[in-house]
């Protein structure tokens, strides 16, 4: 969440940076309301603590001296009883100026571009060379269900809409795809992990997923539990209220899972095939670092997801999100956008984010730098999602008697 201290040292940039994010002028009047009263009402509260620390001194010069202590214990307990009932008010007003943080979005850092949406996000490179066909390429929900590969009827017989069945090649091809992105992953300095794919409601506030998008989740009923959204929630946790070393960092950690989502504000947006399903397989990159180490790891976490979608011979281009489109936890967001030729448009298929310490501070990651501990900067990245990975070779891949290759890279895991 973002720092309550700084919100009440300086509103008006605070809330100035927030207003860039989207966050409506109401939110702001009632955060700078309950700020000021909190942070008045502490100053109160420590006011009264110095004078009843003042007079605790001279109560023990009045007995040294034989003075009459009677009304000096009088006073002291006076400010004590005081004390405790201010104690009791500063903390409902933190524990509300608290509960409105936390539904707060990240501030945005100060190079993200102003925007209302995804129409003004900015292409900063594109890498690679879309294919030529010598016929109409098809999308891939024609190509599955040519090939035999994909059964959405099955899929929803199983489960509900948004879910599917792979079957077969695809089956295999989206286990290899899974393993060649491990292993990818690992030779540039990211350790695998083996996460839950359930959450507790502590878990999924650390990362930001709570209280604000529990619409979006899936609930485990009569359980503090919710299917996992993303490997990013398991993995920043791992560390969660943990004080590291700083010889620790930074942490490298890497993880397939599944994950699920209810897409609740996503009704009518791409109802056919495998691009928005409530269960999507993913291999996550996520890091723990040093504040002045989180930029560097950011074009490092960015390099390593477009050096996949290169070894696979994916044409893909670079986006830096603005204001407008970016995630409720990311400061800074570069979007990898792969080219369908069956869809003849670029579409998402990982983002990358840094968080600063808005994670940490929600989670309580620290590090100790010396005597003190520092709140470490946390980022996240798909590194790729594997259905829209599978989506984009079909299409990419595809010949003209609708049979589909496989990259060559693929070949030893299939």
């Amino acid at each position: 969440m973002i720092d309550i201290r700084q919100l009440q040292k300086d509103f008006e940039a605070t809330a100035t940076a927030l207003r860039r994010k989207g966050v409506e002028q109401g939110i702001l009047d009632n955060l700078k309301e309950l700020s000021n009263e909190a942070k008045a009402k502490r100053q109160e509260m420590e006011n009264v603590t110095a004078e009843q620390n003042k007079l605790s001194k001279e109560f023990g010069r009045y007995k040294k001296e034989g003075l009459d202590i009677a009304t000096l214990q009088a006073n002291i307990n006076e400010l004590k009883n005081k004390k405790q009932q201010m104690e009791e008010e500063v903390r409902v007003l933190e524990d509300k100026l608290t509960s409105i943080v936390l539904t707060v979005p990240n501030l945005p850092d100060e190079n993200v571009p102003n925007g209302a949406d995804e129409n003004d996000n900015i292409v900063l490179e594109v890498v690679g060379e879309k294919p030529t066909f010598t016929f109409e390429p098809k999308e891939h929900w024609d190509l599955g269900e040519q090939n035999g590969w994909l059964d959405f009827e099955r899929g929803v017989k199983l489960a509900k809409s948004r879910f599917s069945a792979l079957k077969g090649t695809a089956a295999r091809l989206e286990r290899a795809l899974i393993n060649y992105m491990l292993d990818f992953n690992t030779a540039r300095g990211f350790e695998e992990w083996y996460v839950p794919f359930m959450a507790n409601s502590n878990t999924l506030q650390g990362t930001g997923q709570l209280p604000k998008f529990e619409e979006d989740l899936f609930k485990i009923e009569g359980e503090d539990l919710y299917l996992i959204p993303t490997a990013e929630v398991s993995l920043t946790n791992l560390y969660n209220d943990e004080i590291l070393s700083e010889e620790q960092l930074p942490m490298l950690l890497t993880s397939y899972t599944p994950c699920f989502r209810k897409e609740a504000g996503s009704a009518g947006r791409d109802t056919r095939g495998l691009i928005r399903q409530h269960q999507f397989d993913k291999v996550e990159m996520v890091a723990i670092t040093k504040p002045e180490q989180s930029d560097e790891i950011f074009e490092k976490m960015v390099a390593c997801a477009s050096d996949l979608l290169t070894s696979l011979g994916l044409a893909h281009q670079k986006v830096m999100l603005c204001t407008g489109d970016l995630g409720f936890s990311a400061a800074k967001t570069i979007d990898l956008e792969v080219w369908l030729p069956g869809q003849n448009k670029y579409r998402e298929i990982s983002s990358i984010s840094n968080t600063r310490e808005f994670q940490s501070r929600r989670a309580k990651i620290r590090y100790k730098d010396g005597k003190q501990n520092i709140l470490t900067h946390t980022l996240n990245g798909s590194s790729l999602a594997v259905g829209r990975t599978l989506v984009a070779i079909m299409e990419n891949y595809q010949l003209s008697d609708g049979t589909i290759k496989i990259p060559q890279v693929l070949e030893k895991y299939m």
